[in-house]
């Protein structure tokens, strides 16, 4: 179960508002990559059953993630989801695509954190808000758990909404992502608008 330590960790220090950053679609060869900022503060606790459920949406069933979305959006501060199209990351590579994403979802929150804390290695660039990468901080904040469940849900019913104009590569079912069913569908009817060109699964499958 994840506690609130690494929030505590700032809120002790005076900050008064944490955003907990993930993302969701980074790796796939298709759709968007979907950003997630979670808004706590300090007066914030895990009280409940359900709010001690929240962890690494990779460790959640679909069905658990959507429950815990509104869960999340009811207990937050506030919450907000940024989103980069594929077109986008085809321009500006998918790592800065990302730190788009995650700007956005920051400045579409009714309150502006005073302190970010982010999942992953790398700081998000051109943010004027102090801030740390925690490697696996999916796994060991809380905030940084709920953001990833919210940007998950996002993506999937965005990529579910982006299928039905595309159903023959079945996209509601992979979500984008490098499956052998993707990649059968990519090989027999070769790229489609929302696919990533810079990716090179979609560039071999173009040149057929």
């Amino acid at each position: 179960m994840l506690n609130l330590e690494l929030e505590s960790k700032y809120f002790n220090q005076g900050y008064q508002l944490i955003g907990g950053v993930d993302e969701a679609g980074r790796g796939p060869l298709a759709g968007p990559v979907v950003a997630a900022c979670v808004l706590i503060d300090s007066d914030f606790k895990i009280d409940s059953d359900d709010l001690a459920l929240i962890n690494d949406s990779k460790k959640l069933s679909a069905k658990k993630r959507e429950y815990l979305f509104g869960i999340i959006k009811e207990k937050a501060k506030a919450i907000a989801i940024g989103v980069v199209d594929n077109l986008t990351i085809d321009k500006i590579n998918i790592l800065q695509a990302s730190f788009l994403a995650m700007r956005r979802a920051i400045k579409a929150l009714p309150l502006q954190p005073d302190y970010i804390l982010l999942d992953g290695n790398f700081k998000i660039n051109k943010l004027d808000i102090p801030q740390t990468a925690i490697i696996k901080g999916d796994s060991k904040a809380w905030s940084i758990a709920a953001a990833s469940i919210i940007a998950k849900v996002s993506r999937d019913w965005i990529i579910t909404e982006l299928a039905e104009k595309y159903p023959e590569y079945e996209f509601a079912q992979h979500k984008g992502y490098g499956t052998k069913l993707h990649m059968e569908r990519l090989q027999k009817y070769g790229p489609c608008p929302i696919h990533r060109f810079s990716f090179a699964p979609v560039r071999e499958a173009d040149k057929k």
